[in-house]
């Protein structure tokens, strides 16, 4: 029996972001986060004597600061040389644009394969055969795959490569390929990088993407690792996920229809926190929380959500679990409806909101005067995840679907709210 492991998107010393400015946060786990994560694939393939371990790109994330980095990676692979098991890397496009890691020596059980062509590698005790080739470069958009050799006969055939596929959202499109291209190649098991979710895009022979090892940030969320390949007799046995990270995120949205008062809101999510709690194999969690539902606790949470907020924030904490961001998306209890048909000032600006939250994208004279507002905006509440950008439709017609739902409530509390 053999057994391997596929990795790829280490990203070693790459920070996590979104918890550094909150009290309180784990920020030494959050800082080690990655090499933690790399220790525990180490100690994976000495644990389960794996003959070689495969890393499909993105060892680095881009130049070092200084060298601990590349010291702290030439360490686990001599952990891997002392337990004799092989090492077989390709760069990936932030290896490549690293001009520290070019001149690290690596140890003798390490083989990064040539960026110049495809090269194949081959371990005749094992009937291995390793096909791959590294980016010269940070940014390749041709189809790298398409020079690569057809499967040695008599081997096991292994294909590395960093690669968007057919394309991933959130990935830059870099050596492109599609699935009938990699399956032409006669290989058994196609090892890719580059994409941080696990994916599977194909089976016998497999094709597969086993996500990076850790979480950096609330868009990579879910349990992070790499992949164990079990072999005998040149067939694949098993193909299954190992899970390395210490840190995880994750996005979670909770209905508190129907509830009262901020403390019924709180003591509603400490509940759900409970749970994911439980979910979370004892690590520490970072969470978006996002709160839905119509509601009499609405106007509670609107009129003093600072308080609300670091509440729910000390809650989640007592369960180790940190919030990145509270999106209150609540709404009052309103027949809209009928508010709409009112012949007032309010009626009128309900229909006026709803006119601007269904816009299709054609011109009109108040969009173009939010167009216009948009150029007198800060420059930095024009960047980032949440910049305010009235010039797109679809955020434009978000936004007001918000200023509805914390306005109108607001003034009907003012006065006549039937």
């Amino acid at each position: 029996m053999i057994q391997f492991i596929h990795a790829a998107d280490i990203h070693l010393d790459s920070p996590l972001r979104g918890l550094e400015r909150y009290e309180g946060a784990p920020v030494e786990e959050i800082r080690l986060a990655t090499r933690r994560a790399l220790e525990n694939m180490v100690q994976l393939a000495i644990t389960e004597q794996v003959q070689f371990v495969l890393i499909a790109g993105d060892i680095y994330d881009g130049d070092w600061k200084d060298y601990s980095t590349g010291l702290f990676f030439m360490k686990m692979m001599s952990e891997l040389q002392a337990a004799d098991i092989q090492v077989f890397i390709i760069s990936g496009n932030h290896d490549a644009a690293s001009q520290v890691s070019k001149n690290l020596r690596l140890p003798a059980n390490v083989r990064v394969l040539n960026h110049k062509e495809p090269e194949t590698i081959t371990i005749p005790e094992l009937a291995i055969a390793i096909h791959g080739q590294s980016f010269a470069k940070r940014v390749i958009t041709e189809n790298l795959a398409t020079r690569y050799p057809s499967a040695l006969p008599d081997f096991f055939n292994i294909g590395m490569l960093h690669t968007s596929a057919s394309g991933r959202e959130g990935h830059e499109s870099y050596a492109p390929c599609s699935v009938d291209q990699l399956l032409e190649k006669g290989y058994d098991y196609w090892a890719l990088g580059h994409v941080h979710t696990r994916e599977i895009l194909h089976q016998n022979p497999w094709i597969v993407f086993p996500g990076n090892i850790q979480g950096r940030h609330i868009r990579e969320t879910g349990a992070k690792g790499c992949t164990l390949v079990t072999l005998e007799e040149k067939q694949v046995l098993a193909v299954e996920h190992q899970s390395l990270d210490v840190f995880r995120w994750k996005n979670c949205e909770i209905s508190i229809a129907d509830l009262e008062y901020g403390e019924d809101v709180v003591e509603c999510i400490e509940a759900e926190m409970q749970k994911e709690a439980d979910r979370a194999d004892g690590l520490p969690m970072g969470i978006r929380l996002t709160i839905t539902g119509a509601c009499r606790a609405h106007h509670e949470l609107h009129n003093d959500s600072t308080r609300w907020i670091n509440e729910i924030r000390a809650v989640a904490n007592n369960l180790n679990l940190w919030i990145e961001k509270i999106n209150i998306q609540t709404s009052a209890e309103i027949n809209w409806e009928e508010l709409s048909k009112r012949d007032d000032p309010v009626g009128g600006l309900v229909r006026m909101l709803d006119e601007i939250i269904d816009f299709n994208g054609e011109s009109g004279q108040w969009f173009e005067d939010f167009v216009e507002l948009q150029r007198k905006i800060p420059i930095e509440l024009q960047e980032g995840e949440d910049a305010i950008d009235l010039k797109n439709p679809e955020k434009f017609s978000e936004l007001c679907g918000q200023v509805k739902h914390f306005l109108i409530p607001q003034l009907l509390s003012k006065g006549d709210a039937s």
